[in-house]
């Protein structure tokens, strides 16, 4: 298997206090599963609905440890040219006729010509395990990709290497710590799960909530904090099309303090409603069911 592992941290406490000191609160489960992940040389799996902090883990790892961060966004239909490496055809092409204009014919010059580091378009798998300085892999929404996206993980991420026929094996110097979510919008295949740590990821409690706000909004204040954590909870227990994130309750909590308001009554909450709900059914309902209107 390619590449050295370096730990990233020492223990379980000091990967909480790390990540803490850049602004993400980690409950204990999570900082050990970060931590043994970090030891095994594992990646890790972070499962569950969206806006729950799953991406904001891996940056959150990144900042901690001063490693770079290489993001791989998948979406349906997302390939292995845009996943792992692709040539430049058209700066081929230019060499090739370039070539042909000096006389240097024939398919070994010129594949030899062509078929190097030049024309190599390096994307987030290949620029990961290239990178000699401590890296973080975020593979994002694993879930969106096709199960043959899967497959290319699966080869990736078990040896740590890259074959490009017309190059050579390109093995890691400097294994990446990986990171990859899914927002369970479709089952990721068992021989993908058996390779991972997994953790599961879901709306904090209320208290870790209101420390999250406070963490990231200090001017809040408690008692603001407070109803504000109270009224998204309320709002998560609707049936809405999309709940409110961790990300909009604090976007929330900068709209409350922008504006001046030092508490959350129900002119408030109607008039800063599309802060943390995106659908006008969300809306309807939410007025309805906290007699806002």
């Amino acid at each position: 298997m390619g590449g050295v592992q370096t730990p990233l941290f020492a223990s379980a406490a000091e990967v909480a206090q790390r990540l803490g000191a850049v602004g993400y609160l980690a409950d204990p489960a999570t900082a050990t599963t970060v931590f043994l992940a970090d030891r095994l040389g594992k990646p890790l799996l972070v499962e569950g609905p969206a806006g729950v902090g799953k991406t904001e883990l891996a940056k959150a790892v990144a900042a901690a440890t001063g490693s770079g961060l290489v993001r791989l966004q998948c979406y349906e239909g997302i390939d292995e040219a845009r996943a792992l490496y692709e040539w430049d055809y058209r700066k081929q092409l230019l060499r090739l006729q370039v070539d042909r204009d000096a006389g240097e014919t024939g398919w070994d010059v010129e594949r030899g010509h062509i078929f190097s580091e030049e024309f190599l378009l390096a994307r987030p798998l290949l620029d990961a395990i290239r990178r000699s300085e401590p890296t973080v892999l975020l593979v994002d929404e694993t879930d969106k990709a096709d199960v043959e996206v899967e497959g290319l993980l699966l080869e990736v991420l078990s040896d740590f290497q890259v074959t490009i026929p017309e190059l050579g094996t390109i093995v890691a110097e400097r294994r990446p710590f990986v990171v990859l979510t899914s927002n369970a919008t479709r089952e990721l295949t068992e021989a993908l799960k058996r390779r991972c740590l997994y953790l599961h990821l879901d709306y904090p409690d209320a208290e870790r909530e209101r420390a999250i706000v406070l963490e990231r909004v200090p001017e809040v204040g408690e008692r603001l904090a407070e109803q504000l954590v109270r009224t998204v909870r309320a709002l998560r227990a609707m049936e809405l099309k999309k709940s409110p994130s961790i990300a909009e309750s604090i976007d929330w909590a900068r709209t409350l303090v922008t504006l001046g308001l030092d508490t959350l009554d129900a002119d408030a909450v109607r008039t800063t409603l599309g802060v943390v709900l995106k659908h006008a059914s969300d809306a309807a309902r939410a007025t309805t069911e906290l007699k806002l209107s």
